[in-house]
């Protein structure tokens, strides 16, 4: 049976998330207490997925998330999913507002539903928490007033809603993915995206168009690019990219092996079937087949064998 773990505990949008495969229904599904216990479920063994948020519409990247992938034993993202997240301020019973003087709420969903906070309970004291969940599970047992929760919390837990789709944005997505051994690559399927992260070697002056010159000049379009520390020193940053094109086709990986050339490191964090968009058509030159007769050209002219 395929063990699946998952940003816990039960009721988190990442549950929700994971619902949504069909293999999760005959799986073992592990919640787990952090994006790092899920992440280190795999690397130890315990697991043979994990399903974890990877950014949001509206409060961009989970850095946890990142940070996890881009350090520690491989992994590789191996499915995204994509999920509209909406919000219900909950209570163990119907409650006023103005009785609310403690909330809960994950760091992510406090900045989505910031504004309805303010506007509706804003004497009362916010406490972030490690998932929605968990902002659920504090309020059932009573440590806190209310919450801002999934509305799969607010059920699984039985609590009351005192306010339902309370986020200041109300078309939020978030995008979640699912992390495995680096044994499974998925085959590529003709609208995929690729996710690398890139350690810069030195910081020069165009070291950063560099990079992203390799992409541009084999037709690799970008579909996101972020910036985290490297730790080590301050004003020190490595580079995520993610790009459509899996990294077998010939411009991708000829444009990955571009970037090992001239980087200090290139972590390769996936190729995947993409959820949103369509496939682009390709600038002339960069389809696999041009890649492969230039190969040949430039093979005959170095054996001598001139048309």
């Amino acid at each position: 049976m395929t063990r699946f773990a998952y940003l816990g505990p039960q009721g988190t949008f990442a549950e929700a998330a994971l619902r949504t495969l069909p293999e999760a229904a005959t799986a073992e599904l592990l919640p787990q207490p952090s994006v790092v216990a899920a992440v280190e479920a795999v690397r130890g063994g315990t697991a043979d997925a994990a399903v974890v948020p990877f950014e949001n519409s509206v409060e961009g990247s989970v850095p946890t998330t990142l940070d996890e992938l881009a350090y520690g034993r491989p992994l590789v993202v191996i499915k995204e999913i994509v999920l509209p997240v909406n919000f219900s301020f909950v209570a163990r019973t119907n409650m006023a507002l103005d009785e609310i003087k403690t909330v809960a709420a994950h760091p992510h969903t406090e900045a989505q539903c910031r504004g309805w906070i303010r506007a509706n309970v804003p004497d009362a004291a916010v406490s972030l928490v490690a998932s929605n969940a968990t902002a659920a599970v504090v309020v059932a047992e009573g440590a806190y007033d209310a919450a801002v929760t999934s509305p799969i919390a607010a059920k699984h837990y039985r609590l009351t809603e005192l306010a339902t789709d309370v986020a200041d944005t109300a078309t939020a997505l978030t995008r979640f993915v699912l992390v495995a051994p680096p044994d499974r690559l998925p085959d590529r399927t003709g609208n995929d995206k690729t996710s690398v992260v890139a350690f810069i070697r030195d910081n020069h002056t165009g070291a950063l168009l560099e990079v992203l010159s390799e992409f541009a000049a084999r037709g690799v379009n970008l579909t996101r690019i972020e910036s985290r520390p490297t730790k080590d020193l301050l004003g020190k940053y490595c580079f995520f990219f993610d790009c459509e094109g899996h990294i077998a086709d010939a411009r991708v990986g000829d444009a990955l092996a571009a970037l090992h050339r001239i980087c200090a490191d290139v972590r390769f964090l996936g190729s995947y079937a993409r959820v949103e968009g369509e496939p682009r058509s390709l600038p002339p030159g960069r389809s696999d087949a041009d890649f492969a007769e230039s190969a040949e050209w430039l093979a005959r002219h170095r054996a001598g064998q001139l048309p």
